[in-house]
């Protein structure tokens, strides 16, 4: 029963979690580069370069969030001696 247990939440995480946490990685990135751009391109105007630190500040709390979460998954899974989740081949 456990045996089928672990692997079901080795699916789960490999095929459903892994890529939403790469999803939502991807997202913050593009949300610090876009920001790191109207910082740069709108460098004379005061209003578009507070937009661009805001996207830049919330770009990086955003990554550090995401990873934070998956060091905590790493964390958990060594600390109750669980396996490391494997990509599931098809």
């Amino acid at each position: 029963m456990l045996d089928v247990l672990n692997k079901f939440l080795g699916k789960v995480v490999a095929q459903i979690i892994n890529p939403i946490i790469l999803l939502l990685a991807a997202s913050a990135f593009v949300v610090f580069l876009w920001g790191v751009f109207e910082f740069i391109a709108h460098a004379g105007d005061a209003g578009k370069r507070k937009e661009g630190k805001d996207a830049i500040l919330w770009g990086l709390v955003g990554l550090v969030i995401i990873f934070g979460a998956y060091g905590i998954i790493n964390l958990a899974l060594g600390t109750f001696n669980l396996p490391p989740v494997q990509k599931i081949s098809p």
